[in-house]
C-alpha cells in the first residue's frame, strides 16, 4: 500500500507536529506534503521525504493571512498515487482531493479550523498584526463566509475522522456534521520522569506564545498574588508578555529548551498553569508524567486528563481571579506526585501507536 501524510505546515514545534512526527515513524517511507516548511525551525523530519509547492515562497511571517491560498494548494494537490491518505490538520490540509479511485482519505483532524469557527471572534478582536490589524480584520470578515462554505466542504469529502479530545470530536460535529474517533494524542512520557521529588518555590508554563492561548492570565495572575512563575517558549506574543511582566524577578522567560532540561523543570515546579481553552494539550500531559500537578481550566481537552483535586485543580472561568483562587485553593491541599505521574501513562506512545494501528486495521487500510 502506497500512503501519503498530508499537513498544515512544518514551521514551529508544537503539538500538531508531534502526532505527525509518530505518524511519519509509522510510515517512513510516505513522503509528508505540506504547504510551508521551515527546517530551521523544526528539525525533527530531516530523514523525512517533505514536499512543498509555490507557497514555499511566501515567508512564514504571512502564514496566518494564507488560508484561502492554501485551500486551493490543497484542493489541486495531485495524490493519484497513493492508496492511503493521511492529513494531519487543524487547518486545511483536509481539502485535499485528487485522489484515485478507490483510495481513502483519513483525517487525523485536531480540530475544526479554528479561526473560521469557535476562535473567529477571538481572532478578529486581534488578528496579531499590530497596526496592520485593521484591514486584516476588515478583509477576513469579508472572506470568512466563502473559506467556512469550502472548509465544510472540504470536511465532507474525508473518509474518516480521528481526533484528539471528547471536547474536538463535539467540535467537528458542531461544525462539521461529522462523528469522529477520538485517539488522544501520543506524549513522550518517557523522556518525563518524576525526579528527586524536590518541590521549589514556582510554577510553570511552557507553551507557543501566541495570543489565544491566553498566558497573559497565568502571568498576571501570579503578579497580583506575588508568586514565582517560569515561562517556556517563544511565539508572537513574546515581547507582550515580556512587558506585561515589566521586568519583575518573579517572572522568568525561558527560551525552548531540551526534553531533559525541560522535564527538571516541571518535575521542581509547584504545578503547571494551564489557562488555554484547547483541543487537548500535549504539555500539561507531559507535566503531569513529571508528577507535576496542572492547574487548568475546566474547558476543552483538559477535561480529558485533569481529574479535579486528584493530580491537579480545575478552574471555571478564562481570567485572572479564576485562576487566583485556583492557585489559592491549590496551595492549601496536598497532592502525590508519583500517583499524579502515574495518571499520564494512559496517553504514552505506545498506547497512540496501538489504537491507530487498530483503527487502521478495523477500516481495512
Amino acid at each position: 500500500m502506497k500512503v501519503a501524510i498530508v499537513c498544515d505546515w512544518l514551521t514551529n514545534v508544537g503539538g500538531a507536529e508531534k502526532v505527525l512526527l509518530k505518524i511519519h515513524q509509522l510510515y517512513p517511507k510516505a513522503p509528508i506534503y505540506t504547504s510551508k516548511y521551515a527546517p530551521k525551525k523544526i528539525d525533527w523530519f530531516k530523514d523525512a521525504d517533505v514536499r512543498t509547492g509555490w507557497l514555499q515562497i511566501f515567508p512564514v511571517c504571512l502564514r496566518r493571512i494564507l488560508g484561502p491560498l492554501r485551500q486551493r494548494w490543497f484542493k489541486r494537490l495531485d495524490l493519484r498515487a497513493y492508496d492511503l491518505v493521511i492529513s494531519v490538520t487543524g487547518a486545511e490540509a483536509k481539502a485535499v482531493c485528487r485522489l484515485k479511485p478507490g483510495a481513502k482519505h483519513i483525517s487525523y483532524c485536531h480540530v475544526p479550523t479554528q479561526y473560521y469557527w469557535q476562535l473567529y471572534d477571538t481572532y478578529i478582536k486581534n488578528p496579531g498584526f499590530g497596526i496592520f490589524n485593521k484591514p486584516v480584520r476588515f478583509f477576513f470578515k469579508l472572506l470568512v463566509g466563502p473559506l467556512r462554505e469550502k472548509d465544510y466542504e472540504a470536511a465532507q469529502r474525508v473518509d474518516e475522522f480521528i481526533t484528539i479530545s471528547d471536547y474536538a470530536k463535539d467540535l467537528i460535529f458542531k461544525y462539521y456534521r461529522r462523528e469522529a474517533t477520538v485517539i488522544n494524542p501520543p506524549v513522550e512520557i518517557k523522556d518525563f520522569k518524576n525526579r528527586d521529588g524536590k518541590i521549589e518555590d514556582y510554577y510553570i508554563v511552557t507553551s507557543r506564545q501566541v495570543n489565544w492561548k491566553r498566558l497573559d492570565i497565568a502571568v498576571r495572575a501570579c503578579l497580583k498574588l506575588h508568586r514565582d512563575l517560569i515561562v517556556v517558549g517563544e511565539g508572537p506574543e513574546h515581547a507582550k508578555l515580556m512587558k506585561l511582566a515589566d521586568g519583575e524577578d518573579s517572572i522568568t522567560f525561558i527560551p525552548l529548551v531540551g526534553k531533559e532540561e525541560l522535564s527538571e523543570y516541571l518535575s521542581h515546579a509547584k504545578a503547571y498553569l494551564f489557562p488555554s481553552l484547547e483541543p487537548f494539550g500535549i504539555a500539561p500531559v507531559e507535566a503531569l508524567s513529571c508528577g507535576c500537578p496542572v492547574i487548568a481550566l475546566s474547558q476543552g481537552g483538559a477535561l480529558d486528563y485533569v481529574k479535579d483535586e486528584f493530580n491537579g485543580i480545575l478552574f471555571d472561568r478564562q481570567s485572572v481571579a479564576s485562576l487566583e483562587a485556583a492557585i489559592l485553593k491549590f496551595e492549601k491541599m496536598e497532592f502525590d506526585r508519583d500517583i499524579v505521574a502515574d495518571t499520564a501513562k494512559e496517553f504514552s506512545a505506545e498506547r497512540f501507536d496501538k489504537q491507530l494501528k487498530e483503527f487502521l486495521d478495523e477500516k481495512g487500510v
